[in-house]
């Protein structure tokens, strides 16, 4: 075959470390905007972000060259910068680590960046803990409780 052609779309999810509330409203779009900016420069395609103050989600359409891995230690890492460098957050911030990635077909696009788009409201009845939990569920991954979420004082 002469050319590669493919069609992979990635939810990626990660928390603030121990789910602190550091996120707020008055920065956080600049701060979508610049992990955007990261995506794009990287050949991604961003479909959608949005999160709380404790965490955010991003919807990608990713090309078989990306290593995903490498992509979101490059967003935690810059983004991280850009908040101490912007003077954002008055404490120490920083990403938790490791991070969840679900991948969905065509058909899914729509909901899935609806459901991103909606995370103030969604959270409203749900914590980033359950909701975390029930990805894990409907994609039949296993997790041990006592490993899924690091706490580092």
């Amino acid at each position: 075959m002469a050319d590669t052609f493919t069609q992979i779309y990635i939810q990626v999810v990660f928390a603030v470390r121990n789910r602190h509330a550091l996120i707020k409203t008055n920065w956080e779009d600049e701060l979508y905007k610049y992990i955007s900016g990261i995506v794009q420069n990287k050949g991604q395609k961003m479909i959608a972000i949005n999160g709380t103050s404790n965490h955010i989600h991003f919807f990608i359409g990713m090309s078989p060259n990306c290593c995903l891995s490498d992509l979101v230690r490059e967003i935690k890492k810059s983004s991280t910068n850009f908040i101490k460098e912007k003077r954002f957050c008055p404490y120490a911030f920083s990403w938790q680590e490791g991070f969840g990635a679900f991948s969905y077909s065509q058909s899914q696009i729509y909901e899935v960046a609806k459901y991103i788009e909606n995370q103030k409201e969604h959270h409203r009845n749900k914590t980033f803990e359950e909701e975390y939990k029930a990805f894990l569920k409907v994609f039949q991954i296993e997790f041990k409780d006592e490993y899924l979420f690091d706490w580092i004082d």
